[in-house]
């Protein structure tokens, strides 16, 4: 539950990052539209998936995490997803949106499996190619409806978003474990990389500095300008 409230709240900032993109031109346009792929990618697809995988324990190995795969996950993430977001807030309906939902969704499921490729364990993991594949589906699916709703204006529009975009996440995540096979070797030493405890505290403190600087931003970033009038034609005698 904590998991899924995390994704929603960064897809929901992140989604108001990109309704800023969307009336912004230039350079201001790019920043809105970076800040949003960072708060949809990182916070509302990665530390969902990190939060999740905290409670993951498997009888008779240690689990740790290879960090370059890991980070890897992380960038994954923020690029393909924020550039579905990107080519949503840019084009219209149709097959405009169709492919933004698809790269979306296939943003959240590589970054699951990517993440879980990083997992280092003494044990044998494969997958049920099937529900991978309904996994994958869950991700397309969602991601579609959710950048719909974010299409629209209004808080609603966004707050429904970001909720039907949290599914998306947490779908990919738990379908994605229930295709998970283990079989845990008989013997084997300690396997390398870090505990996800270790791994928390920095992304607690990263999380919270960028969250709170792209909070900041959208709530201090002046309110779109106004046409001014021009200047009254000289009256005829």
């Amino acid at each position: 539950m904590i998991a899924y409230l995390v994704s929603s709240v960064g897809a929901l900032l992140g989604l108001l990052l990109i309704a800023r993109a969307r009336a912004s031109t230039g350079p201001a346009r790019a920043a809105w539209l970076v800040g949003g792929s960072l708060s949809t990618g990182w916070t509302g697809v990665w530390v969902m998936h990190f939060i999740a995988m905290m409670g993951f324990r498997v009888s008779g190995t240690r689990v740790r995490y290879d960090l370059p795969l890991t980070s890897a996950s992380a960038a994954f993430a923020i690029v393909v997803v924020g550039t579905g977001l990107s080519l949503a807030a840019r084009g219209g309906e149709g097959p405009a949106l169709a492919g933004a939902g698809l790269l979306t969704g296939l943003g959240i499921a590589g970054m699951h499996y990517l993440g879980m490729a990083a997992m280092n364990m003494n044990a044998d993991v494969s997958y049920d190619p099937v529900i991978v594949a309904l996994s994958v589906l869950i991700a397309v699916t969602a991601a579609t409806a959710a950048l719909r709703y974010a299409r629209r204006t209004g808080p609603a529009a966004a707050v429904a978003g970001a909720l039907i975009l949290g599914v998306a996440v947490s779908g990919v995540h738990h379908t994605g474990m229930f295709a998970m096979r283990v079989r845990v070797r008989p013997a084997g030493g300690e396997p390398p990389g870090a505990e996800a405890i270790d791994l928390l505290p920095p992304v607690v403190v990263a999380i919270s500095v960028v969250t709170f600087a792209l909070l900041l931003a959208v709530l201090l970033a002046p309110g779109h300008a106004v046409p001014q009038a021009g200047p009254e034609p000289p009256a005829r005698g």
